[in-house]
């Protein structure tokens, strides 16, 4: 059961511009003994599609051998590419850039930002290492001592890795929600503390959630002043974070729970911020978040009775939903429905008796749909 908020309105999309790419052509050095014909002896060369490509150098998508220093990667370097770090030790490393996988492997004692990526990152051999990263698929396989601050679209998974700490990402930079945009991924699609372990030891626990209080300046510092980023405009502070902060897998304080979900409208992003800000200044706390479409058996199964008048909804494109937790819960979300959003379309749960069950019946069907 739940109450509902609505109102036909425009979307905002940010523009971003895109990099001109450079040309470089190669002459051909073919020589030939043949007299040619007439008196032009200066005809033009014929050029090739693949001559007019633009050449890349591997040593701009890949950092190895460092020691002891600065390094990484400015907003428009890598422009979706892949990127390798290798063989560092003791760096600062800041990939303020999307890209389209990332391996870092035999790094020691290292502080890394990783920008969104579209696909995957995989450490490999590395131990002492803290970091911020945003994935589509994050892994890691014999790592040692790692603690992350994520953004991860499926599931986290570690094998043959011990050490291994969690919590939620917290970042922000001018970029970022375009970076978010290129790489394809959503800042409300994150599995964090959902950590699988390929290899489990009997008795152990190779992986454990950061504590709540943890801030990313305590783990990795911003760049140097004096360093090639420094006209990079970062945050760290959770309330500026493009990824809304969440509690995952910690222990819930209370026992009530509120499903509140827009459906796809022209402020659906910022709507959904704004619901964030409201509730957390009234002290509840924002447990998880899912952005997903659905179809309309999709909505007849998780919104039962009230599934007639929202499947017209869910044809206009994702939905976004939230798990806000404590105690009056339920009644204060209905209070902001109605005095905030009241010309939004959106689901509330009503009922703090039956509230869980919206929100089982709701991350139930995000995690099978999603393949978690």
């Amino acid at each position: 059961m739940g109450c509902f908020f609505s109102k036909k309105s425009k979307r905002k999309s940010g523009g971003k511009e895109e990099p001109t790419p450079t040309t470089t052509t190669v002459e051909s050095t073919a020589t030939s003994n043949a007299v040619p014909l007439g008196n032009n002896t200066d005809e033009p060369q014929t050029q090739y599609s693949w001559d007019k490509r633009e050449k890349v150098d591997p040593k701009d998508f890949m950092l190895s051998g460092l020691k002891d220093v600065t390094a990484g990667r400015s907003p428009g370097k890598l422009n979706g590419q892949q990127f390798v770090i290798q063989d560092c030790e003791n760096c600062n490393i800041y990939v303020f850039d999307h890209s389209a996988t990332i391996t870092i492997d035999d790094c020691v004692n290292c502080r890394i930002f990783l920008g969104p990526i579209k696909g995957s990152v995989f450490f490999r051999d590395c131990k002492d290492i803290k970091c911020v990263v945003a994935c589509q698929q994050f892994r890691t396989r014999d790592c040692k001592k790692m603690e992350v601050f994520l953004c991860c679209a499926t599931q986290p998974i570690i094998e043959s890795s011990t050490g291994m700490k969690f919590s939620c990402f917290q970042y922000y930079y001018p970029e970022l929600a375009y970076h978010f945009q290129d790489a394809g991924l959503s800042i409300y699609n994150n599995n964090w503390s959902n950590v699988h372990d390929f290899t489990p030891v009997s008795g152990e626990n190779n992986w454990s959630l950061l504590p709540e209080s943890a801030a990313v300046s305590d783990y990795i510092p911003l760049p140097d002043p004096e360093s090639e980023f420094k006209s990079v405009r970062i945050a760290t502070d959770p309330g500026r974070s493009i990824v809304p902060l969440t509690k995952g897998g910690r222990r819930k304080e209370s026992d009530e729970s509120c499903l509140f979900v827009f459906f796809a409208g022209e402020y659906t992003t910022p709507n959904a911020r704004k619901l964030i800000d409201e509730a957390t200044t009234k002290g509840f706390v924002l447990v998880q978040t899912k952005e997903v479409s659905m179809r309309p058996e999709d909505v007849t199964r998780v919104f039962q009775s009230n599934a007639e008048e929202l499947v017209e909804w869910i044809t206009k494109g994702p939905v976004i939903a939230m798990e806000l937790n404590g105690d009056g819960v339920v009644e204060a979300c209905n209070g902001i429905a109605h005095d905030v959003f009241s010309g939004t379309k959106v689901f509330v749960s009503d009922n703090k008796n039956t509230s869980s069950r919206d929100v089982d019946n709701f991350f139930n069907f995000a995690d099978m749909q999603m393949g978690l």
